[in-house]
């Protein structure tokens, strides 16, 4: 074994929470304010992961008072005590850079892992509603009146001309 890969097997963390990109999370971060330390918590959805080894690293963004905050945390840092999942999401990214253009709510939130939404993706990256989602809004038979049931005034029947008989009659 190579001299700089056992320092970086000494300084790595044996066990912390496995996480993945979408999920929501509580970063407790080590902050020392003159002579004291405290715990901090940076909460928000995972971004992106990237690197491995000793230099893996991941970005977790939050909306705070209305303008999104993005931070990068090693993992393996000392200063990371503790990585907290709250929700797994679901997602079909690596990263989630997407969530930046999001306005609300839509910026901090992504599928949970069990979640069925009615949206899915169609070329061009516009939103349609599924069939079945769709059919729910068309009223079924005997609720809506038929072209027959309609009420036509008398004087507008009377004025309406007869339909030429087809050939086929």
């Amino acid at each position: 074994m190579n001299i700089i890969q056992k320092i970086e097997k000494e300084q790595m963390k044996e066990s912390f929470a496995p996480f993945n990109v979408g999920d929501q999370v509580k970063v407790h971060t080590r902050v020392v304010e003159g002579g004291k330390e405290r715990i901090q918590i940076f909460a928000g959805i995972v971004l992106a992961k990237k690197g491995s080894g000793l230099g893996q690293s991941f970005t977790v963004r939050k909306i705070s008072y209305g303008e999104g905050v993005e931070r990068v945390f090693p993992v393996h840092s000392p200063k990371v005590a503790k990585i907290e999942v709250t929700q797994r999401g679901k997602v079909r990214r690596a990263r989630l850079h997407y969530l930046r253009d999001r306005v609300g709510k839509r910026a901090t939130t992504v599928k949970a892992a069990s979640d069925q939404s009615g949206l899915v993706m169609s070329t061009g990256g516009r939103r349609k509603k599924r069939a079945d989602a769709t059919a729910a809004l068309v009223p079924e038979e005997g609720t809506a009146p038929q072209m027959d049931e309609v009420a036509v005034a008398p004087e507008v029947a009377e004025a309406a001309p007869e339909a030429p008989a087809t050939a086929s009659e």
